[in-house]
């Protein structure tokens, strides 16, 4: 369990430990970042259960006799890297457990409801006695202040609340949830950070500080332009399918087999697109002559185009669009999108070793360095995988106290 030395092959955050005590997405996904970078990452279990994701399936990781094992794809997704052990932090002994290795590291990430760890002494003020350079970060849905603070925060709910929801989906159709978490994965990413600065914040004055980072606030930030084109003009948006509100024509249209998605972003490209479907008058039209006439005469514009690109198959215009420098794409599955030249150019798909598996495919960190590359160790860990080495190596303690706590069901 020694840390590496901060260089090219360790990793920029090669240096730095984390205690993970966060389940589910957005906290393991802050995690896994920070261990895609070098960061030893020491996940804290229950024992017996473990993080809830484990069992979040199917589908299941397939041992290599082909039958199911207990860790699911989406376990999977947020938590390679790390080492995994199980503490009961209920029990005293467990919670002295944490402390020790809190003394020993950099960082502690929770997601646990507000103050569900003042009563286990592993709050932050707590803990801010035993560490006082310590980086504390608490993900919860809506954050340690507020009338809401208490409430249990989930993606949907989020993603509902803060009105993502309310603008996805058809004009004339229900609203709809991204078909991802994008909630957890926003704060997730903003968590980690939130986390490197304050790394850097406690290099420069030795003080560690709690993060308080909540999903409702940062879905809300990360609403972004629909979110500033409210607050300036007082009117809410709406639903405008895979249509932009304030860029046309960026959307998608149908062809004779299939979708494509075009993204005409400034005059030039749609005069190009105008040529190139045989209507040239249309980018000297004054209706369309801008992006601004253009967005105000969306229902004019939109169906002139789409008649012409319903006459021919999307690879027809594809080719065509891709010559004339006019951004488009196929709405591609998984299946397609991992076929990509350029995904598999970018190595985006990678496999790691398993212990039960044999060799797992896992989706690459898409974080390119010039310096200091990010190199995948481990894969996802079992349920208290590491439990062992790292009671024995970090905290010296031997095999007889591990194997008592083993036997008091502490660990």
């Amino acid at each position: 369990m020694k840390r590496e030395a901060n260089n090219e092959q360790g990793g920029p955050l090669s240096h730095i430990r984390v205690l993970d005590m966060s389940r589910i997405l957005a906290g393991p996904w802050a995690a896994q970042i920070l261990a895609d970078l070098g960061a030893e990452v020491i996940k804290v279990e229950r024992p017996g259960r473990g993080d809830d994701t484990r069992l979040w399936g199917p589908p299941y990781l397939k041992d290599r006799d082909g039958s199911d094992t207990t860790e699911s794809g989406y376990f999977l997704s947020a938590n390679r890297g790390k080492y995994s052990i199980t503490v009961d932090i209920t029990r005293p002994e467990g919670q002295s457990l944490i402390r020790e290795l809190v003394r020993k590291s950099d960082v502690l990430l929770e997601n646990y409801k507000v103050g569900g760890l003042a009563e286990y002494g592993l709050d932050y003020d707590s803990l801010n006695q035993v560490k006082p350079d310590l980086v504390y970060c608490s993900i919860t849905g809506f954050g340690q202040t507020g009338p809401l603070s208490n409430r249990p925060g989930y993606d949907i709910m989020i993603q509902a609340m803060s009105g993502l929801m309310s603008i996805t989906g058809e004009t004339d159709g229900e609203p709809q949830k991204s078909g991802v978490a994008v909630s957890d994965l926003l704060t997730g990413m903003y968590a980690a950070v939130a986390v490197q600065a304050a790394l850097i914040h406690r290099d420069r004055t030795g003080q560690g500080q709690h993060i308080d980072l909540a999903l409702l606030d940062v879905q809300l930030a990360c609403l972004a332009n629909q979110a500033v084109n409210y607050l300036i003009s007082d009117t809410v948006p709406g639903r405008t399918g895979n249509a932009h509100p304030n860029i046309v024509p960026y959307q998608s249209f149908a062809t004779v087999d299939g979708r494509i998605i075009i993204a005409a972003g400034n005059d030039r490209q749609f005069a190009r697109l105008c040529d190139l479907l045989e209507c040239p008058g249309l980018s000297r039209d004054d209706r369309f002559v801008s992006n601004r006439s253009r967005v105000e005469n969306r229902d004019a514009l939109i169906p002139v185009l789409q008649g012409q690109l319903k006459q021919r198959e999307t690879a027809f215009w594809q080719e065509r669009l891709e010559a004339a420098g006019i951004p488009c794409s196929p709405i591609n599955t998984l299946d397609s999108a991992f076929a990509e030249e350029q995904v598999i150019h970018r190595g985006m798909k990678m496999e790691l070793p398993h212990p039960h598996a044999g060799m797992v495919s896992m989706v690459a960190s898409p974080l390119k360095f010039s310096r200091s590359a990010v190199v995948h160790r481990r894969p996802p860990p079992l349920l208290g995988q590491h439990t062992d080495e790292v009671l024995s190596e970090l905290l010296g303690m031997k095999k007889t106290e591990v194997d008592s706590l083993r036997k008091n069901k502490i660990v």
